[in-house]
């Protein structure tokens, strides 16, 4: 049975997952619209990545006798400067959803919910990946450019992470 603590704190997580969701859905978006297909494909998946780990923490919370809660989710931003912009805002988002599910984590050790902490870890490696897979891009981003055909090359290699990431 989880704490009312634990389960508001959960909820809360779920309405992070669910903004994290729109934001990449509405940077999808800006990407498809300006013809930058690799990158657009790429955040539409990770819109779709987000919402399953709404779903899995809703389940979670349904699962262990306590009641999930479709979130209100706020509007994301739905104009960005660039393609590198956006690349940045991804980053930032992921770092504060790290920070959100480390808090969670630290209260499932204060409370002593270690059936709530063990299923967290899972967010925690996820987190880590997520982290890394932006920072790599904009780490490509550094080296390639996006002068001239920068932008194109950058756009083909975010193209193959969403290959990676199926298969």
């Amino acid at each position: 049975m989880l704490s009312i603590k634990i389960e508001s704190a959960l909820n809360k997580q779920i309405a992070q997952e669910a903004f994290a969701s729109y934001y990449y859905l509405s940077m999808a978006s800006w990407c498809q619209n300006k013809g930058l297909d690799g990158a657009a494909t790429f955040l539409y998946k990770q819109s779709e990545e987000e919402r399953a780990h709404m779903l899995k923490l809703f389940a979670y919370i349904n699962e262990t006798g306590g009641h999930a809660l479709a979130p209100e989710v706020k509007k994301s931003p739905d104009n960005f400067k660039s393609v590198v912009d956006i690349f940045k805002l991804a980053l930032k988002q992921e770092q504060q959803n790290t920070k959100s599910i480390n808090t969670l984590v630290e209260l499932c050790l204060k409370e002593k919910d270690y059936s709530t902490f063990n299923f967290l870890q899972w967010y925690v490696a996820e987190q880590h990946e997520e982290e890394m897979v932006f920072k790599n891009i904009l780490d490509k981003v550094d080296i390639i450019g996006i002068e001239g055909k920068g932008l194109y090359l950058i756009d083909k290699a975010i193209a193959k992470l969403s290959l990676q990431v199926e298969g």
